[in-house]
């Protein structure tokens, strides 16, 4: 946004005070803030307007795509470093199929995409995207293959070909979707950048060298499009890093309009298209596609996913409640942590790991670890007696016993006075719980 003094000078200068501002310099320094709406003034001028919309702008465009009542964003990032603030819009992981595989084939990775969904730390993790490729160069496959998609599942779609005429079929079939269409370079951008206006969709636009895809941006936004998405796919891995980190820096440090739009990379398969996906997820592509649909790939994927893309001021947390380990029973041992998910994870793992099946009673510390939570006050006795009050812990667990972490075993006396349940002082470390287990069974 620029400063109050650069917005005051295109504005009208009348001091009206329609805009309930005494003075256009008042407006302006509102606006600066981004308290106002440029709309606001009624008597600023097209071209104006259109100079603060654009300065305004985010460094990297928003662009939006997939089923209406579950779209996905890509863009709008303003850092180049997670620390700094946080990643917004997650990696849309996509997997492709082509109009020239069997039907069987197609049937089978469809499937297997519909089934790559699980939940880890209170979230539902799953692929968002299904990538169909134009390898026969003839519309009617395509679109066959984008009925049956649109048909059978809810997946976003991005159709890759290079015959706009060939695309359009498909891109008709399945406009509801709003899908992504590409690829557009410089044999055939003018016909690339009338169908994505056409069905008004987002366009992807590539180039073997960063000064050449700049170029062909640039026309694609003269052209009167807004929604273009940038193929970053290389060869090899140092370039893709270095690139992917170019268009990112130039985007959010140096307002470079050209590279101001989501990236996309093809992964392909393999241990190199793994290689590939982390470093996209890792280092700013907005979509990755990969040539697999297998769940050992795509779960790690995920997994790399929802923990970059998390805020890193607000610690990865599971939900607080009494859950169970095995299958307990009430007179079971009774353990109790608190909800910052490494730490849940961990000791549910070397619970299972014990193969005794137990009680775990998980406080919300807001995502504070054992340690931390306590020395901040958020993890005490007082807090773990309403908990055992709450979820009737004294009624599902006959045991009357709770085992409390090493590590907060100062909170033990006031925590039996409390209760009245017996407090058992367990392992400080995590790792010590299957022992600890075993010698109680």
């Amino acid at each position: 946004m620029p400063t109050a003094i650069e917005i005051y000078k295109l504005l009208p200068k009348k001091n009206c005070g329609e805009c309930k501002f005494p003075t256009c310099l008042a407006f302006a320094m509102q606006l600066a803030n981004k308290k106002v709406a440029i709309e606001d003034c009624p008597y600023i001028d097209d071209a104006a307007k259109t100079s603060l919309q654009e300065s305004g702008a985010p460094p990297i465009r928003l662009i939006k795509f997939g089923p209406q009542d579950a779209q996905l964003e890509i863009g709008d990032e303003t850092e180049l470093f997670r620390h700094d603030k946080k990643f917004y819009h997650p990696t849309v992981l996509a997997v492709s199929m082509n109009d020239s595989m069997p039907e069987e084939e197609q049937e089978r990775i469809l499937q297997q995409a519909k089934k790559l969904e699980f939940e880890r730390a209170g979230q539902k993790l799953k692929l968002d995207a299904l990538a169909l490729r134009n390898d026969t160069g003839k519309a009617e496959p395509l679109e066959r293959l984008a009925r049956k998609v649109t048909g059978e599942s809810k997946f976003a779609i991005i159709l890759f070909g290079k015959d706009p005429e060939a695309l359009r079929p498909a891109a008709l079939a399945c406009k509801d979707r709003r899908p992504v269409v590409g690829t557009a370079d410089k044999t055939n951008l003018t016909g690339m950048i009338s169908l994505a206006k056409e069905g008004n969709l987002p366009l992807v636009v590539s180039a073997d060298n960063l000064d050449e895809l700049s170029e062909l941006s640039s026309k694609a936004k003269e052209s009167g499009l807004q929604d273009i998405i940038l193929d970053l796919t290389r060869e090899e891995l140092a370039s893709q890093l270095k690139d992917l980190t170019i268009v990112r820096r130039m985007a959010v440090k140096s307002s470079y309009r050209p590279f101001g739009y989501p990236t996309l990379m093809r992964a392909g398969s393999g241990e190199e298209g793994v290689s590939r996906a982390t470093l996209g997820i890792a280092k700013y592509s907005s979509i990755v596609v990969l040539d697999v649909a297998d769940p050992a790939v795509l779960y790690p994927l995920m997994t790399l996913r929802q923990s970059i893309f998390t805020d890193p001021q607000v610690p990865l947390q599971v939900q607080e409640k009494l859950y169970e380990i095995g299958s307990p029973k009430p007179e079971s041992p009774l353990l109790l942590t608190t909800n910052f998910a490494l730490t849940y994870f961990t000791v549910a793992g070397d619970i299972e790991k014990s193969g005794v099946s137990s009680w775990l009673l998980v406080a919300n510390t807001e995502g504070l670890s054992v340690m931390t939570a306590f020395a901040a006050g958020k993890f005490t006795a007082e807090s773990v007696a309403k908990l055992i009050l709450k979820f009737g812990i004294k009624d599902k667990c006959t045991s009357g016993s709770i085992i409390i972490p090493g590590m907060v075993s100062r909170m033990s006396g006031k925590l039996n006075e409390l209760t009245g349940m017996k407090i058992v002082v367990g392992p400080r470390e995590s790792s010590g719980i299957p022992k600890f287990l075993k010698t109680l069974s």
